[in-house]
């Protein structure tokens, strides 16, 4: 079953991130394996050059729907959202160098791989939605551990 938008909580209550760093607009449908995000490219949004967001930004696109997705499941069970960690993609491969202001891009994820420490993968696109093409695709892994600040301080000690 699929969750479109109208029920679907405000993107900002699905990411960990703060304003100015959350990067899309809208959740436009969510299931469990599936998340579609909406993004509109224009001027003064983060990592703006002015004629457009650099394409290395859709890997970050792609995380930030990841989160979403994720912050939606851990709302359905009644949890807070949670942060986790980007450790990388597989085959980046985008069909143009920037998103240029006025694109509307639609970013779609569908889970994978989510094993039970917290290790994720997804596969993920980025297309333009008045042409539908497919601009970006990636494979991209993630890591959610259960205790954030307990992984972050492990790490530091």
């Amino acid at each position: 079953m699929t969750t479109q938008a109208t029920s679907v909580p405000p993107i900002e209550q699905l990411l960990p991130h703060t304003a100015p760093m959350i990067l899309l607009d809208r959740v436009a449908s969510v299931s469990a394996e599936n998340l579609e995000a909406e993004v509109v490219i224009r001027p003064g949004i983060p990592f703006n050059n002015g004629a457009g967001v650099g394409a290395w930004v859709g890997v970050e696109y792609m995380a930030q729907a990841i989160a979403a997705w994720a912050g939606y499941h851990a709302r359905l069970r009644g949890e807070s959202v949670k942060i986790g960690f980007l450790l990388g993609s597989r085959r980046y491969e985008c069909a143009t160098p920037e998103f240029a202001n006025g694109m509307r891009l639609k970013v779609a994820v569908k889970l994978l791989l989510q094993a039970e420490n917290g290790l994720g993968s997804f596969e993920c696109a980025i297309s333009d939605t008045s042409t539908q093409q497919e601009l970006a695709r990636a494979t991209v892994s993630v890591f959610q551990p259960h205790d954030a600040t307990q992984y972050l301080q492990e790490g530091m000690a």
